[in-house]
């Protein structure tokens, strides 16, 4: 006897998958919640409007050198490695 083969898929049948594949991944996008440009953009200006940015010091005004995150750190009068090691030989 001899073994039967699996059914081989017409070319109709494989267009009626894609078709519905895709069927399916246009309700998915469908059903997602949606937003208009202009709600988001009027958000996004309230947001930059509400928050300080240190990167915007024509918007802000300077910042005071204590509230610069991106200031460089002060080192005070630390002394450096090669001045420590002279003064311990001079002891």
């Amino acid at each position: 006897m001899i073994p039967a083969r699996p059914h081989k898929q017409t070319m109709q049948e494989l267009k009626l998958r894609r078709l519905a594949e895709h069927n399916a991944r246009l309700r998915e996008d469908l059903a997602r919640p949606r937003q208009r440009v202009s709600d988001a953009s009027k958000s996004l200006i309230d947001y930059c409007a509400s928050k300080r940015d240190p990167l915007l010091p024509s918007l802000w005004g300077p910042l005071q050198k204590g509230e610069d995150p991106y200031a460089p750190v002060d080192q005070g009068q630390c002394c450096s490695p090669s001045r420590a090691h002279t003064d311990a030989a001079v002891m």
